[in-house]
């Protein structure tokens, strides 16, 4: 019998989590659009290192 992977992933979670709560803190600290559309793309790319590095080789 071969063993399937769950192919249920929800790395997407991360992603969605960074990019949200990126524009958030940075609409709370400045309150400028600028800053909250900045602050998002960081709270991803931020979210999308820590998926790639640490969560990448997790067993569940």
């Amino acid at each position: 019998m071969i063993k399937e992977e769950n192919s249920k992933s929800f790395d997407w979670v991360y992603s969605i989590l960074g990019l949200f709560f990126g524009g958030f803190t940075g609409a709370v600290i400045s309150g400028s659009f600028g800053w909250t559309i900045l602050s998002a793309i960081i709270g991803y790319l931020i979210a999308v290192w820590f998926l790639y590095t640490l969560v990448k080789g997790r067993k569940y």
